[in-house]
């Protein structure tokens, strides 16, 4: 299920930076669900689905998938 981008609509871009603060959005709205029990992995698969519909995972998904793994390791998330 995609999350509602930001508080801009519209303001989405086909760049690393505008995917990088959406699946931020996505990791910690899945950490305050009930998936605490999910390995990382689950986690993070269930927050680049939530990303889908982003610009930047539609074009370039192989590299979306790359990004979403610095942010956890950036942000020990």
């Amino acid at each position: 299920m995609p999350i509602p981008f930001q508080d801009k609509p519209g303001q989405l871009f086909d760049n690393a930076d505008s995917f990088a603060m959406v699946f931020d959005t996505a990791w910690q709205q899945l950490t305050q669900s009930k998936v605490a029990g999910l390995s990382a992995e689950e986690k993070k698969r269930l927050a680049l689905e939530a990303c889908a519909d982003h610009p930047f995972m539609l074009s370039q998904p192989a590299m979306a998938d790359q990004v979403a793994d610095f942010r956890i390791r950036l942000l020990g998330l």
